[in-house]
């Protein structure tokens, strides 16, 4: 039985934390945990062998790390060390009916465009990984403790593209149901069940009562079976050893309370050893798989932004070059800052989805459609529609997207489907079927109707699901094709009615060739809507148009309690409907919050002929990182925003230094701060972050990388002893925090006084406090509060 059918039958149990074993086995701090599986493979066989008897019908490969990253300051490649884990699993399971998982855990470094590590780079590290498993002879791949769902994305095509393997992807929630980097559950399972995962779950970060919510959100969004493997709590050191405050029998009674919610998979994380899933085998014999209602949803998705397609939703039209000479100049010069501009204005005046059309035959529309999409993703949170009729450019549109995007457009023709419907199937997205084919637009609503039939049953055949079957039923100009208006509206509420599927129009062609256009728009788009369109593609910058759908949303009970209506107008007066707004310059300020880096150092220079150099920190600068700090802290942007904000600052900060070098006028520092991720840990991602966003409120760091002993930092801290400093730690490993409390008491040892600030995800404020740290902060924005209380700025 291959374990796809195995999954399909039983309720299945994963094994434990194999780091946890190895550290009861003897693993060093420092030492990496998969070159194990060469150097002492009696230990990790020994593992696998412990959780087998215990019960586990699934082990995970000694391989979490196991990638050329992570490998590079060992002897060994990452073919010679996945191919002994896979071994080393087989040898344990013999001839059980046990299946043997890859396991694939982060990369270590951010993607873009949070870090510099680019998409298909990421790509090339897990391709690696995966054809060797596959080859070694695993029965399956495990991706698990991701973050970034674009770096999920990155592992799951992996997988998919080169092995033939069942995959489960499962990723890691923090108490606020998104991870660290925003992604919510909802777009996780509409993106990875869309990508072809074959099972998703949570793993890690929390114990079993604090992820339950979190599932049951979840399951509402997925049909794929779900593993859980929760920690057993929090960790605290006790004697030099790491102990963690959930027994097996408290801990198996919790996890078991997810079968009752339709969970099938079970397993443990950090803390659980072979006699946490001893205990879970015992009860979980009784019990039976819990029978499934089907979710049905029509949405679409970034990483921190799940659409439901309720109700009429705005597609923003400006990102498409017809009729748009300043557009048009924008994509021939790659100017980027001018195209993100008009994402984030349709953004904020109300367009849900972006329509992204790079169509120009002077430029290379598949290099700039994915320039597009990656900046779009780095500066907005909204969904977006790929738009072209060239394959090669949607599939660079989907390849980039970060969540679940939709494709405009498929239409009739036998030949257009064959090509497009299999890369929409391939990357999980929504399509818009045009109601036309070979013969062209048919002028009457029952022979597009037709066209729309053919398009969702092709589509079907294919595996595509009919929630994400749009069908635009073609608006034609009223001063030409007057008669046939109507027959655009009547196939609306045909395509509604008969198929039940969701409708996609483009208002704006309707007023063609006619005088007053707005008018001929907004009476177009009212009747539309009446008779059921659900995706207007207009500009939403035209108020009189996002009026009528405001008021539209209220009116058929689609905006419950008219609470988007009474937000976007509650503060105007009853004769003010639709009032102007200025237009006004762009400022530095603005730049920072909207994240647009590519003007930001022109803006700089700028600004520098009529203010100093502290002027233009105080005033522009450090106010908007306030307001971007805020704004992340209240959930209202999330990693990739504030990063690109602190991008923009950056490129302003480049211009304020090279102007105080050329005037030899003194700095502008804040303060000097010692960064780094501590002995035995290589994972920096939150020492990075914290070092940037500090970076652009004027403090000097001192970085010293990754896996730092306590004597070199100690050395360091010596060089600064006549002035203020603060010396920063982070860990993300638990076999690694007892490091930061050795490197603090070594510190104080060595008469070194200076304030200790630690952070990490295996840490608490209680935790800090027991270790000797004078300061715990849980992100960026709390290491910058707590500068500025140590240094009083």
């Amino acid at each position: 039985m291959n374990f796809k059918e195995f999954i399909d039958n039983n309720l299945v149990l994963f094994d434990g934390a194999m780091g946890t074993e190895l550290q009861k086995k003897g693993l060093k701090l420092g030492d990496v945990p998969e070159t194990l599986n060469i150097e002492q493979r009696d230990i990790v066989v020994e593992i696998h062998k412990e959780y087998i008897e215990a019960g586990s019908n699934v082990v995970t490969t000694n391989t979490f790390g196991a990638n050329e990253k992570k490998l590079q300051a060992t002897n060994y490649s990452v073919e010679e060390i996945i191919d002994a884990a896979v071994k080393a699993a087989r040898e344990a399971i013999g001839n059980k009916e046990v299946f043997a998982a890859l396991d694939i855990g982060p990369i270590g470094e951010l993607v873009e465009p949070m870090g510099i590590l680019t998409f298909d780079e990421a790509y090339e590290i897990f391709k690696r990984q995966v054809v060797q498993g596959e080859k070694s002879g695993a029965d399956l791949i495990l991706i698990e403790t991701m973050t970034d769902l674009y770096e999920m994305k990155a592992a799951l095509l992996a997988a998919k593209e080169n092995t033939n393997l069942p995959v489960l992807a499962t990723m890691s929630f923090e108490k606020d149901h998104r991870t660290f980097t925003g992604c919510l559950p909802s777009s996780m399972a509409v993106t990875l069940e869309g990508l072809g995962a074959d099972g998703i779950g949570i793993n890690c970060s929390l114990e079993p009562k604090e992820i339950r919510p979190i599932v049951e959100e979840l399951m509402n969004w997925t049909n794929l079976p779900v593993l859980v493997q929760a920690n057993a709590g929090l960790p605290s050191v006790i004697d030099g050893k790491t102990h963690y405050e959930i027994g097996p029998e408290e801990y198996s009674d919790d996890v078991l309370a997810f079968i009752g919610i339709g969970v099938s998979m079970l397993g443990g994380c950090c803390g659980t050893s072979p006699e946490y899933i001893r205990e879970i085998k015992k009860k979980i014999s009784r019990l039976t798989k819990v029978e499934r209602s089907e979710q049905k949803f029509h949405a679409l998705c970034t990483p921190s932004n799940t659409v439901l397609v309720e109700g009429v939703k705005v597609i923003g039209e400006r990102i498409n070059p017809t009729g748009k000479k300043m557009l048009k100049e924008a994509l021939k010069n790659s100017d980027m800052d001018y195209i993100l501009k008009q994402g984030v204005s349709q953004v904020e005046a109300g367009a849900e989805i972006l329509d992204v059309n790079v169509g120009l035959r002077e430029i290379d529309q598949k290099e700039m459609m994915k320039k597009v999409v990656k900046g779009l993703q780095s500066v907005t949170n909204a969904p977006l529609q790929i738009d072209s009729s060239d394959m090669d450019v949607i599939e660079a549109g989907l390849r980039y997207a970060n969540g679940k995007a939709i494709v405009n457009s498929v239409n009739g023709e036998d030949q257009m489907l064959e090509k497009i419907l299999p890369l929409v199937k391939k990357y999980g997205a929504a399509v818009v079927g045009l109601t036309l084919d070979e013969r062209g637009i048919p002028d009457n609503a029952l022979e597009r109707f037709k066209i729309a039939e053919k398009i969702l049953n092709k589509a079907l055949e294919y595996g595509i699901k009919k929630e994400d079957v749009y069908i635009d039923t073609l608006t034609l100009t009223c001063s030409a094709q007057q008669k046939e208006v109507a027959e655009t509206v009547k196939t609306l509420t045909m395509v509604k009615e008969k198929l039940g599927l969701k409708t996609v129009l483009g208002v704006s062609n309707i007023s063609f060739g006619m005088p007053n256009r707005p008018l001929i728009n907004e009476t177009f788009l009212a009747i539309a809507m009446a008779a059921g369109l659900d995706l207007p593609i207009i500009n939403p910058n035209d108020e009189a148009m996002m009026d009528k759908v405001y008021a539209f949303n209220v009116l058929y009970n689609h905006d419950k309690g008219s609470i988007k209506y009474i937000k976007r107008y509650g503060d105007k007066s009853s004769a003010e409907t639709s009032p102007k707004k200025e237009k006004k310059e762009e400022t530095l300020y603005d730049m920072v919050v909207k994240g647009l880096k590519e003007n930001a150092a022109a803006k700089t220079k700028l600004l520098l002929s009529t203010k100093t150099e502290l002027e233009i920190v105080n005033e522009f600068l450090i106010p908007a990182l306030d307001v971007v700090g805020s704004d992340f802290e209240k959930g209202v942007i999330f990693l990739p925003q504030l990063i690109q904000s602190a991008e923009t600052v950056k490129s302003s900060f480049d211009v304020l230094k090279e102007s105080l070098k050329k005037n030899e006028s003194a700095g502008i520092s804040n303060g000097k701060i010692i960064l780094a991720t501590v002995k035995g840990d290589i994972h920096d991602i939150g020492k990075n972050i914290v070092k940037v966003i500090l970076e652009n409120y004027n403090y000097d760091i001192i970085d010293l990388g990754k896996d730092v002993s306590a004597e070199k930092i100690v050395e360091e801290a010596k060089k600064y002893a006549d002035e203020p400093i603060i010396v920063g730690l982070s860990a993300l490993m638990t076999t690694t925090m007892k490091s930061m409390e050795d490197i603090i008491e070594e510190l104080r040892d060595n008469g070194i006084d200076c304030p200790v600030m630690v952070g990490g995800a295996v840490l608490t404020a209680e935790y800090a406090r027991n270790m000797g740290a004078d300061y715990y902060a849980k992100d960026a924005k709390e290491a910058v509060e707590i500068a500025r209380k140590v240094f009083n700025n």
